[in-house]
């Protein structure tokens, strides 16, 4: 036992704060180096861009849900980290906000190479205290991320009153009572209280889901629910972007359930980075381009509905003239 690898897989529902997570996982110090799988819905990668520059190891897995597509993936990666251990402590595994996490943590359980060399230490589900109860009402994956959590990691505290939050953390606890929650503003809760927790407990997620073990589980996504990447070579104009970006999401917030991307703004030297949750949006400079990379504009939606917005032809029409 003594010889397995830990990893925590790190999820929550779209724009719940993962990345920002897996950043202060990577910066602070606390003397482990890590290994990161990091899968998005869609495409077009953006995350695997938003991670920070560190000595660890970051694999991208693009255009398709870790707990579906892509699990043969997960399983070749782990397996090549595998021939390496010796150049990290844990693994970190960062899932879509659309995953369930049931059939990744199955696979620690049913891939018997995983199995031997690997122990699931906790599933950290990161909940977004602001939009959890719209997201358990309109997805089931919300509901999934929570009820399989060893953790709860609840973020953005600040952005709701003391009786909302009573509210939320009673739902959460109504929903997993024997996950311990921990509040956060921009996921600020000491790393020392999420990684390293020996949590996770098969027992307890056999009680949940019986049929945890057999080798078959289904997970079926809302087909409603689609992606949209957005690029642009010309460096887009900062007045006409934010104009069109924000009447964009306030006429169609409530249908965008993620929004994300790193931008070339005219006459601007660093790369701009917008990160949006339904109507909320936040964006900010994080340095400057990566040598030997073109300035090049991604954009990329997440929603329902999105082929009726005009996203395409309102992108393009930001671009600076």
């Amino acid at each position: 036992m003594t010889s397995q690898v830990p990893v925590t897989v790190l999820t929550g529902f779209l724009g719940a704060g993962k990345t920002t997570l897996l950043n202060r996982i990577l910066t602070e110090q606390h003397g482990k180096k890590y290994a990161v799988i990091v899968n998005e819905f869609g495409e077009t990668g953006i995350d695997n861009d938003l991670v920070v520059n560190a000595d660890e190891e970051v694999f991208e897995m693009n255009n398709g849900c870790i707990c579906c597509t892509v699990r043969g993936d997960l399983i070749r990666i782990l397996g090549g980290l595998m021939k390496r251990a010796d150049r990290f402590d844990a693994i970190l595994v960062e899932t879509t906000g659309l995953a369930d996490p049931a059939p990744v943590a199955q696979t620690f359980f049913v891939d018997a190479e995983v199995a031997e060399k690997t122990r699931l230490d906790a599933i950290v589900t990161i909940v977004d205290a602001h939009h959890l109860g719209t997201q358990l009402e309109e997805s089931h994956e919300a509901a999934e991320q929570l009820a399989f959590a060893d953790l709860v990691l609840l973020n953005k505290i600040d952005l709701v009153d003391t009786e909302s939050l009573s509210r939320v953390e009673a739902r959460i606890r109504a929903m997993n009572p024997y996950a311990r929650i921990i509040p956060a503003e921009r996921c600020g809760a000491p790393l020392d209280t999420v990684l390293g927790q020996n949590a996770f407990d098969l027992q307890r997620v056999l009680e949940i889901e019986p049929h945890f073990l057999e080798d078959d589980h289904a997970h079926e996504h809302d087909d409603a629910v689609t992606s949209i990447s957005l690029h642009a070579d010309t460096a887009l104009d900062p007045e006409k972007f934010q104009a069109w970006f924000g009447r964009l999401l306030q006429e169609n917030g409530q249908d965008i359930l993620r929004s994300k991307g790193i931008l070339d703004i005219e006459g601007e030297p660093d790369r701009y980075v917008i990160q949006g949750v339904h109507m909320l949006m936040e964006g900010d400079f994080i340095g400057p381009w990566p040598d030997g990379e073109a300035r090049r504009s991604r954009l990329v939606f997440i929603g329902r509905g999105l082929d009726g917005m005009g996203l395409a032809e309102g992108f393009a029409a930001c671009k600076a003239t």
